[in-house]
């Protein structure tokens, strides 16, 4: 995708770019309501804003009110260090598609703009189908294999395996698992992950001699890029 970062908080907004760009998106950046105004209205078309609510010059209501004005219907995504039901609604009701308050994960975040990015598409948009070795996933039709062996998963199964096959070879949180995939995970013990997991072992690895899902001490869990 091609996201526009308008954040005034420099190491966050760097940190924003590396991390959004690792993971194959394009992404600019403003550090402030002018330009990140001047952006947004004549640098696009972007997939996604991600619009800071606090900015020197114009603030994120304003540049949102201003780019639904002139007819964009680009998704935004509000970041804010304001917390409370009536900053969420300035952000909302000047046109934003979500908010999400700092501190938060890079996790979750992602899961948001796959979220504002799939409604955008539309209904006729799919997810990609993902895969590790000749270990496959559908999201879309909640189907997995391996080989040419079906594997039957409950749908939180497919969510814990869907969020570490998105992102391959790297450390995932058991917290960033719990908050993407559970509905209301506020309350709720995150060693729980490690049920669900043990049981994705018995099914995509041990009938097959294979560890693709690793436990990183003291963080959560990997996949192997190559299925195992």
């Amino acid at each position: 995708m091609r996201i526009l970062v308008v954040e005034d908080e420099e190491n966050l907004a760097e940190s924003l770019r590396q991390g959004l760009s690792a993971e194959g998106h394009r992404v600019e950046v403003a550090h402030d309501g002018h330009r990140g105004l001047e952006l947004a209205l004549t640098g696009g078309p972007y997939d996604v804003v991600l619009l800071d609510l606090m900015l020197p010059g114009p603030g994120g209501a304003e540049i949102c009110t201003r780019m639904r004005a002139h007819g964009d219907p680009t998704p935004v995504l509000v970041l804010t260090a304001k917390d409370g039901e009536y900053d969420e609604a300035e952000g909302l009701d000047a046109g934003a598609d979500d908010y999400l308050t700092k501190p938060f994960s890079f996790v979750v975040l992602g899961a948001r703009l796959r979220a504002l990015a799939r409604r955008a598409a539309g209904p006729g948009n799919t997810p990609a189908v993902l895969r590790a070795g000749d270990l496959v996933l559908d999201p879309h039709d909640r189907r997995c294999r391996r080989g040419d062996r079906d594997i039957e998963l409950t749908a939180r199964e497919l969510g814990v395996l869907a969020c570490l096959m998105e992102r391959p070879g790297r450390a995932v949180a058991k917290q960033d698992i719990l908050d993407e995939v559970w509905d209301s995970p506020d309350g709720i013990d995150p060693n729980i992950v490690e049920v669900y997991v043990s049981s994705l072992r018995r099914k995509i690895d041990t009938p097959f001699g294979r560890r693709s899902i690793l436990t990183v001490h003291g963080t959560g869990y990997r996949l192997a890029p190559d299925g195992g």
